[in-house]
C-alpha cells in the first residue's frame, strides 16, 4: 500500500512539472464537440438567451496566468472568439476554501457589469459553492458549473488527513512553509460536513460536467487512478466519478483531470476541451421552461 501511496503523491509533483514546461499551442477556430463527450439531455426549454460573461475559477495549486501559460488552456480566448467574455481569476493556491472563496468574491466584485456564469474546475467548485451560500455571491451569479469537482471528497486527500498514512509527511511539508490547508477540505469526512453546512443558494442554477478515464490512464496519473479505482471506482485520475455529480448533469466526458482544462499528459489520447466549454456556455444560455406542479394540475382538473 505505502509504495502505491508514495507514487500517488509523486504524481502530483510530476503533473505540475509537465504543465509548467509544456508550451501553449496556437488557439483553434470555433469547433464542435467531438468524441469523448456524452451530452445529457436537459429539461424542456423555452429558447436560448444571450450568454452572460463567464468567470473561470481554478482548482488546487492553480493560477489564472503565468507568463504565457493559462490554467484554463486556450479556453478564455476561445470563448471570447465566440462572443462570450471570459475572465480568469487567481485564488490562493492552497489555502482553505473560506479564504479562497473570499478572494473569489472580491475578484468578481471588481469586475464591471451585472451577473455572471461561473465555470469552476476541481477545488474551485467548492470555493464557488461556499461563496454563493455564505458570502453573498449569489447576487452576481446566474449559474455555477463545476467540472471535475470533488463534491464528496477524494481518497487521495484522505491519505494526508489526520491519522492517515501520509499525515506525518504532510506536517513536515507544512513546517517548511508550504501551505496545504486546502487538503483538509478535500477529504471524504470533510466534504460530508461541508455539504451539510453549505446549501445551494436559491435562484442559482447548479450544474456539473463529470470526467473519467475510460481506458488506461496516462503514466503520470496511472498510480493515483489505480488507487482511487480500488477504493471508489471510476475516476479522472484524481477525483472519483461518484464525487463529481452536483445539480444538473450537463455532460459526462472521457477526459482526465487535466484534459478537462485543456492540458494533455497522455501521449495518444486527446480531448476537445475548447468544444466542451463552448457547449457549456451554450447550455447556460438555455431558458428553462417552467414545469407545472403535477399535484396542483391534478387537483385543478378534479375540481
Amino acid at each position: 500500500m505505502l509504495p502505491v501511496v508514495a507514487v500517488a503523491i509523486l504524481v502530483v509533483v510530476a503533473v505540475v512539472a509537465v504543465i509548467v514546461l509544456r508550451r501553449v499551442s496556437v488557439e483553434k477556430p470555433p469547433i464542435e464537440i467531438r468524441e469523448g463527450v456524452e451530452a445529457i439531455p436537459g429539461p424542456s426549454l423555452a429558447g436560448r438567451g444571450q450568454p452572460l460573461p463567464v468567470v473561470l475559477v481554478h482548482g488546487l495549486f492553480g493560477f489564472d496566468k503565468i507568463a504565457r501559460f493559462h490554467y484554463f488552456r486556450g479556453i478564455a480566448g476561445h470563448l471570447s472568439s465566440l462572443g462570450c467574455a471570459a475572465h480568469a481569476v487567481r485564488l490562493p493556491a492552497a489555502k482553505s476554501v473560506p479564504e479562497r472563496a473570499r478572494v473569489l468574491v472580491d475578484a468578481i466584485a471588481a469586475l464591471p457589469g451585472g451577473r455572471f456564469d461561473l465555470i469552476a474546475h476541481s477545488l474551485g467548485g467548492l470555493d464557488a459553492r461556499y461563496a454563493l451560500a455564505k458570502l453573498g455571491l449569489a447576487e452576481r451569479v446566474r449559474s455555477l458549473v463545476t467540472i471535475g469537482t470533488p463534491h464528496r471528497g477524494t481518497p487521495l486527500a484522505d491519505l494526508a488527513a489526520e491519522g492517515g498514512p501520509l499525515a506525518i509527511a504532510r506536517k513536515a511539508i507544512a513546517a517548511v512553509g508550504v501551505p496545504l490547508a486546502a487538503i483538509d477540505w478535500l477529504s471524504t469526512p470533510a466534504l460530508e460536513r461541508f455539504n451539510a453546512d453549505v446549501v445551494d443558494a436559491p435562484g442559482v442554477r447548479y450544474a456539473c460536467v463529470v470526467g473519467k478515464i475510460a481506458g488506461s490512464a496516462a503514466l503520470p496519473l496511472s498510480a493515483a487512478h489505480a488507487y482511487i479505482k480500488s477504493i471508489a471506482g471510476p475516476n479522472d485520475g484524481l477525483v472519483p466519478v461518484s464525487s463529481q455529480y452536483w445539480g444538473e448533469t450537463l455532460a459526462e466526458i472521457d477526459a482526465d483531470h487535466f484534459q478537462q482544462i485543456g492540458w494533455r499528459i497522455a501521449v495518444r489520447h486527446t480531448f476537445d476541451a475548447l468544444g466542451l466549454y463552448a457547449f457549456v456556455v451554450a447550455r447556460l444560455g438555455d431558458l428553462v421552461q417552467p414545469v407545472e406542479n403535477p399535484i396542483q394540475v391534478a387537483s385543478a382538473r378534479s375540481e
